[in-house]
């Protein structure tokens, strides 16, 4: 007769048995309280999307300076910078060794910069409401949340973000030490939920994830380790990287989980990943002459009028940003190729499963004949966003 034995850490114990295997195993219970993230524990657990940095559709892999504003780089993640000039961002495949990762984000300072007091640089997730309507926050019942995540800078010190509502009325700013430069450092914070405020549980702003403080001036940073009512992005010491000319971070593996305790990050497939940015972000990309076809529809004075299909549905009505020059696009009809544009592909109409779109050429289609429209360099694409 085999047997568990469950033993706490000072006294008691129960025993459970079993025929006909042999030994026993004894399993020793902490001696403080755990919560462990069992909520999704054979689903989706991280609520952060592409947190390994695999996926980067914008740019794929090159460099970008960043204009002042908010700019998505990498799949799902923003950084905002008040400056033009002050911040660059890539995809790197600089990674903590063994832990499963290949890519990470790398964020540099341009230049030497001190924020005035009103200013902002950070880097961030906006999690869809959907996606965090099982944390309660709002409620009574609002839910401990463990963020975890894998970093490596230049500088030393206190880094700190924040977490905040839509609203911009609810924040709990956060801090956490780089004890050596150019190390990979593995950092954790638990936050108990939140139990005030508005917080969206529909395809809005659920939860604004701002992991990293760059550069936030004093007006935007708070207390650590508290709920309050204002709109912060990091924390009152923490260093700021626009500080120092040449000064780099790299970040992968955001995890942000219901529990007080982290667990293994969650590599999830590269197809389900790339699915879940999809829904926010969509690039076509020509790779040479006649790619596609990426619509289809009629001839009706000069016009295409067609559809393009969306590979998933959208978090909303996406908008599309066409690139290059007319000459960058043919339209297929009968035995013509029409490649003089009197307007490149515009919008007019869809959702977020297919939208109409619309060019004109210059003259020589036929009405209700059939038409395709493709791309025409590999320099060229059409991309649809539903940026949070």
């Amino acid at each position: 007769m085999a047997s568990i034995n469950l033993q706490g850490d000072t006294s008691g114990s129960i025993s459970i048995s079993a025929p006909s295997v042999a030994g026993s195993n004894t399993l020793t219970l902490p001696a403080t309280t755990q919560t462990l993230a069992t909520q999704n524990a054979l689903g989706v657990r991280n609520l952060i999307i592409n947190g390994d940095m695999r996926v980067d559709q914008r740019n794929a892999g090159t460099s970008v300076t960043l204009a002042a504003g908010g700019t998505y780089t990498l799949d799902r993640m923003r950084v905002y910078s008040s400056g033009s000039s002050v911040l660059s961002v890539q995809q790197s495949s600089d990674t903590p060794s063994g832990q499963g990762f290949s890519n990470s984000i790398l964020i540099t300072s341009l230049a030497a910069t001190t924020p005035a007091s009103t200013d902002i640089y950070f880097f961030e997730q906006r999690i869809e409401g959907y996606n965090i309507a099982n944390l309660g926050f709002g409620t009574a019942s609002a839910k401990t949340i463990t963020i975890s995540f894998w970093i490596k800078s230049s500088l030393t010190g206190q880094f700190g973000g924040a977490l905040t509502n839509d609203a911009l009325d609810r924040s709990y700013p956060f801090s956490y030490t780089i004890s050596s430069a150019n190390t990979w450092e593995k950092k954790t914070i638990t936050i108990a939920g939140e139990t005030s405020g508005t917080w969206l549980t529909n395809n809005g702003r659920g939860l604004r994830c701002r992991l990293l403080d760059l550069g936030a001036g004093s007006t935007y940073v708070g207390t650590a380790n508290s709920w309050q009512n204002a709109d912060y992005y990091g924390a009152t010491g923490d260093v700021k990287l626009i500080n120092t000319n040449g000064a780099t971070v790299y970040v992968t593996g955001v995890q942000l989980e219901v529990g007080d305790t982290a667990t293994p990050f969650e590599h999830r497939p590269y197809d389900m990943e790339l699915r879940r940015c999809l829904r926010y972000y969509y690039k076509n990309i020509g790779n040479g002459a006649g790619t596609g076809p990426y619509g289809m529809g009629h001839c009706r004075s000069n016009y295409l009028r067609g559809q393009i299909w969306l590979p998933v549905t959208m978090r909303a009505t996406p908008t599309m940003t066409n690139t290059g020059t007319d000459a960058d696009y043919i339209v297929t009809s009968g035995t013509s190729d029409f490649t003089s544009f009197v307007t490149r592909p515009s919008l007019d109409g869809g959702g977020p499963d297919g939208l109409n779109f619309r060019v004109q050429v210059s003259s020589g289609m036929t009405n209700g004949y059939a038409a395709l429209l493709y791309l025409n360099s590999s320099n060229s694409y059409l991309e649809f966003s539903a940026e949070l």
